[in-house]
């Protein structure tokens, strides 16, 4: 009887000790509704990484692009990647609140940097508090120093070369060959990654669509990243005669790095003197928008469109560089470029037309009958 005794009394004293750590644990997942701000099925996941939000809420940033749309991700990280590429305002910028987990001005937040919890995307934590006495009693539990958000946004972009060589490294060991894995098993072989703009426009897509068998959250974030940072560039690799961008090359209209987007491509060549040179978009509406006023856009030597001596396009269907000066172009259809609704090149008319019928679009225009002022219209 005695020694029953003592083993209930152990039993109940190691389930008391389980649940008192379980309690104790951080966990980044929302214990609640979780606040998503970004619009369309893609929302649940971060456009820079994939990760999933909900999974990673209590470290989520939320910001808003100049053209007015919600951009959230998991980590002040992926926020920092992000500001590279976008002219984002900072005042702006909002944060979970760790505690209420809810939105909060980040620019008001309390911080804990280098916690005992686990950075997301990153080798050190940045957890935010509505108040300094919530942080500072977080702090005693889990470690970390106090600061505000310009501190941490100033780590964020200090070790952000390192974070992205460890997930990188991670990628290329575990996620990248679970991808390909679960793609050849689970997955219709004819997913193009080169169909979107963003990984989690990728991600929505393979669920919604049904373009692999039932996945979990982790393999379906495998998949993904395979199809995009593995399959997408051997793709671009075996196309012939498309158009060739530098990583450092920006658009000058929008400020995008163009490399991203290889679907998009376009370029105009001008002479200098004896000397031919070129700016990249990140698609044909930008494009226009220089070529119709090249000075709004900055001080630039190209001063007369007499002087434009190529102008290249990327051919939806084939990826090819064309002439974009004898390509045919549709316009207000439901396929969405990097900046949103575009005029859509082709080579042949009959794939204008094609594309027309499939993707519900409005009209197809030679380069001769666009329209400055409809090309500022498809922003609308």
């Amino acid at each position: 009887m005695l020694n029953r005794k003592i083993v209930m009394i152990i039993m109940f004293l190691t389930l008391s000790l389980s649940i008192t750590y379980a309690g104790d644990a951080f966990s980044k997942v929302a214990s609640t509704q979780p606040t998503l701000t970004q619009k369309g099925a893609s929302k649940k996941w971060c456009p820079v990484c994939g990760m999933n939000l909900k999974m990673f809420y209590k470290t989520s940033h939320t910001s808003k692009l100049p053209n007015g749309a919600d951009r959230q991700y998991c980590s002040i990280r992926c926020l920092v990647v992000d500001m590279q590429e976008y002219k984002i305002d900072l005042v702006d910028i909002k944060v979970v609140d760790v505690n209420s987990q809810k939105l909060i001005d980040a620019n008001k937040a309390f911080y804990i940097i280098g916690s005992d919890v686990k950075g997301t995307m990153t080798k050190i934590s940045k957890l935010a508090f509505a108040t300094k006495d919530e942080a500072e009693k977080f702090a005693k539990e889990h470690g970390g120093e106090v600061s505000d958000f310009a501190t941490a946004m100033k780590k964020a972009e200090e070790s952000l070369k390192g974070d992205i060589a460890m997930v990188n490294m991670k990628k290329q060991k575990m996620m990248h060959p679970m991808g390909q894995k679960l793609f050849e098993k689970k997955c219709q072989p004819t997913i193009n990654p080169m169909d979107f703009v963003e990984i989690n426009a990728l991600k929505s897509a393979i669920v919604d669509d049904k373009l692999c068998k039932p996945l979990k959250e982790k393999q379906l974030q495998a998949v993904a990243l395979y199809l995009w940072d593995v399959k997408r560039t051997e793709d671009l690799d075996k196309i012939a005669d498309k158009i060739e961008v530098a990583k450092a090359e920006k658009c000058p209209v929008c400020g995008m790095f163009v490399y991203k987007y290889p679907r998009w491509a376009a370029q105009i060549f001008y002479k200098e003197g004896t000397d031919e040179k070129y700016y990249s978009f990140d698609g044909v509406k930008d494009l226009m928008k220089f070529y119709f006023d090249h000075m709004k856009w900055g001080d630039y030597k190209m001063s007369k469109k007499e002087n434009v001596s190529k102008i290249l396009v990327t051919d939806y269907y084939s990826q090819k560089a064309i002439d974009g000066t004898k390509a045919y172009y549709v316009i207000g259809s439901d396929v969405l470029g990097p900046m949103g609704n575009e005029l859509i090149p082709f080579e042949q008319e009959s794939s204008a037309k094609t594309f027309l019928d499939d993707h519900n679009g409005k009209i197809i225009v030679s380069f001769d009958k666009i329209v400055e002022k409809e090309v500022y219209k498809l922003d609308e």
